[in-house]
């Protein structure tokens, strides 16, 4: 298998990390320096409602309120675990106006969907924010704690299904193959259904299609609170705030820690000063107390990066995602 750890292509590298940037000192499609940006468009590669689509609309609505941008057009282009929204960004070289959403799901299906675009042939933007995973319930569930759920699971792999987001090798698979390996389970015979992102888990989840379901908080904030969905435990370092009675997997007694992450890419050969829009707008968006706001709303940790790093963190996931995959024998 080869691992593609080349050099991302983005001329970001003297855009500095947290640059400064405010809405007033954008540059507006008709070269001034005194109105919001126009002609934005951000593809989000899954179905509606789904993490990654949540996180789109969430930023291009406070740019907009912000005065950052304005009439951002935000569209989905599903299919293939994000890999067809991916090979649309890597044909659209020199677009300087369009964005894709992504994240750690796309890095696993650029590989298991056997993928000819990878991450690696794009312009990273930058990475936005890191989320625990969950695993989630129906309220009608018969498993009201993780153990409850462990000690079903590994007495009968066959009649315990897990439902995720992405697919395989996305951070909805991941998390349980991880936590099935960390409980002693075989991950090869974890029985695992595959749905195009959180839009789709949901009504399974509800309908008790399947199990259990592994995903980020936010993705089901809403129906958590209803009393819909039950969180049997999250998989960050501590508890999520907008859960707080879930224990974590270490709280539980498991040695597992697991966390999602989403960012913005950019197609291939964009201009540096394309590269500078993208950045300070999305600095703009990061520093406005509107952004604060949705962070604790959605239960998303902070994990703004731009230019140099963003391009190596994207580097090392590639590789690291690969490797992963080829111990699960899935690349």
């Amino acid at each position: 298998m080869k691992f593609h750890r080349r050099a991302l292509l983005s001329a970001a590298a003297a855009v500095p990390t947290l640059a400064a940037a405010s809405a007033c000192g954008l540059t507006a499609e008709d070269g001034s320096d005194d109105g919001p940006l126009t002609g934005l468009r951000i593809m989000v590669p899954n179905s509606p409602g789904g993490g990654y689509d949540t996180t789109a609309r969430s930023i291009a609505r406070i740019m907009e309120d912000e005065g950052i941008a304005k009439a951002i057009e935000v569209f989905n282009l599903e299919g293939a675990g994000g890999t067809v929204g991916l090979q649309r960004t890597v044909s659209e070289e020199g677009n300087g106006d369009l964005a894709m959403q992504m994240g750690l799901g796309v890095v696993g299906a650029s590989y298991t969907q056997n993928s000819e675009a990878k991450l690696t042939g794009t312009t990273a933007i930058a990475k936005l924010v890191e989320e625990s995973g969950a695993i989630v319930v129906p309220v009608g569930s018969p498993f009201q704690t993780i153990e409850d759920l462990v000690a079903a699971w590994t007495a009968d792999l066959n009649g315990v299904t897990a439902g995720g987001g992405s697919s395989p090798g996305g951070p909805d698979h991941l998390l349980p193959m991880r936590l099935a390996k960390a409980v002693g389970i075989d991950p090869v015979q974890v029985n695992y259904v595959s749905y195009d992102g959180g839009g789709e888990l949901l009504p399974a989840l509800l309908g008790e299609k399947v199990s259990f379901g592994a995903s980020g908080v936010g993705e089901f904030i809403d129906q958590i609170e209803a009393g819909q969905l039950r969180v049997l435990a999250t998989s960050g370092a501590e508890r999520v705030e907008v859960v707080p009675d879930a224990p974590t997997f270490r709280e539980s007694g498991i040695d597992l820690e697991f966390t999602n992450w989403r960012g913005w890419v950019a197609p291939p050969g964009i201009s540096d000063e394309d590269v500078q829009k993208w950045t300070d707008a999305l600095t703009a968006m990061y520093e406005s107390a509107a952004w604060q706001d949705e962070l604790e709303k959605q239960g998303w940790t902070d994990a703004f990066m731009t230019g140099r790093d963003f391009e190596d963190f994207l580097t090392d996931q590639d590789y690291t995602v690969a490797a992963t995959l080829q111990e699960l024998g899935l690349a």
